[in-house]
């Protein structure tokens, strides 16, 4: 009788899940539908144990890229709710699933540990992996030491690196490296990885662009320009020479240093050297223009992006209609935004209220209320709120 029960209690439960994700339908989803759904609900919940709940109901696999998303969201949503011990449940739960026994699951567990700063439950499940008979490799310990930097422990970082591989007979490989390099570039120790280089040499283990990406985006981050240089050099020891990757993170770190016009220098480096600069480059360059209030710098540089063949994202339009609507350019930001509505990307609603009162503010009522309408249209669940706003403006 107790086993029936259970039986009964499983199958209640089943139902009562799959109604989380298809409410008011007997029709099974597919496994892919049941991720979408379940992504699509924890964007915008909020009770910790719903969250859960969802997750549950998708039967979440990390083999899927939007699985790994969405337990991505739903670890940051119960992280923001402080919603540890259920994060701790939830994970040791999903360990005694039979098709998730896998050391792939494992490393993902261990990286969502990090996500959530339970970094000790990180290393405890490293550590006792043996006990259901998987094997550690580089792979696990990998995802330990991005854990660390998920939780931002970055001695942790170091003492993983130096006794677990020796510990658990381990041989580190690139993606190990690369990631104590991260690690030691975010705690503002670049120079530290200067003997990572050296060890990875006597290894044999060559570095690649990120290795050198992330060291020198490290040493601009401290501003020490001239160790910028010297990575250089040893990039062409390594027979490597810059491409558009180290270019964009050159040009991405001085923008962030409000050095844009240093940045605009190695653009036109590039291409006097006959290289092509990517969405990428330029985008770095707007927002860094944008940030230092030179719009006029910023939009010549949008035209030249798209005269070049490159296709800004939509960051790109939400950054400009942004800067453009807090330098008073508004029907500059309302001719950006047309662009960016026309493929489907729609600004935040503070950005949009913004420019709404912004044309009111020039007598361009008329276009502020027929925004006032599509924002209406699309985005059905503000229409309070665009209501008030539209009541507020000069009849």
């Amino acid at each position: 009788m107790a086993f029936l029960s259970k039986l009964r209690l499983n199958s209640l439960q089943r139902r009562h899940f799959s109604s989380i994700l298809n409410p008011g339908s007997n029709s099974p989803l597919t496994s892919k539908e049941k991720s979408r759904a379940a992504l699509t609900l924890l964007k915008s919940e909020k009770n910790p144990e719903r969250i859960l709940d969802i997750c549950r109901a998708a039967s979440l696999n990390p083999d899927s890229h939007l699985d790994r998303i969405a337990f991505s969201v739903a670890i940051s949503k119960l992280t923001e709710s402080n919603y540890f011990e259920g994060i701790r449940l939830f994970l040791e739960e999903l360990k005694t699933r039979p098709d998730l026994q896998t050391e792939r699951f494992l490393s993902h567990a261990i990286v969502l540990y990090g996500q959530a700063g339970l970094l000790d439950h990180a290393v405890r499940t490293f550590e006792h992996m043996h006990e259901l008979g998987i094997d550690r490799t580089v792979k696990s310990l990998n995802a330990l030491l991005f854990s660390c930097i998920l939780a931002k422990k970055y001695g942790e970082v170091k003492r993983i690196f130096l006794e677990f591989p020796k510990k658990y007979g381990i041989e580190s490989n690139l993606d190990t490296y690369n990631t104590v390099i991260k690690a030691f570039c975010e705690s503002g120790s670049s120079s530290a990885v200067y003997s990572i280089l050296a060890e990875m040499d006597r290894k044999r283990c060559k570095p690649n662009a990120t290795s050198f990406g992330t060291l020198i985006a490290g040493f601009y981050k401290e501003e020490k320009f001239d160790d910028v240089g010297k990575v250089l050099e040893i990039m062409k020891k390594h027979d490597m020479y810059p491409g558009i990757s180290i270019y964009n993170v050159r040009i991405q770190s001085l923008c962030k240093l409000k050095r844009s016009v240093e940045a605009k220098a190695l653009l036109e480096g590039m291409l006097s050297r006959g290289m092509k600069p990517n969405s990428v480059t330029y985008c770095h360059l707007i927002h860094g223009f944008c940030k230092e209030g030179n719009l006029d710098e910023a939009m010549k540089l949008f035209k030249k992006m798209i005269y070049s063949g490159c296709k800004p994202d939509s960051d790109c339009y939400f950054t400009l209609v942004y800067f453009l609507c807090e330098g008073g350019e508004f029907e500059t930001a309302l001719q950006i935004y047309k662009e960016s509505m026309s493929k489907g990307w729609v600004p935040n609603f503070s950005t949009m209220k913004s420019l709404v009162n912004g044309l009111a503010s020039i007598s361009k009522v008329d276009e502020a209320r027929e925004l006032v309408g599509q924002m209406k249209e699309k985005f059905s669940k503000h229409t309070s709120m665009w209501d008030q706003i539209e009541e507020g403006l000069p009849k």
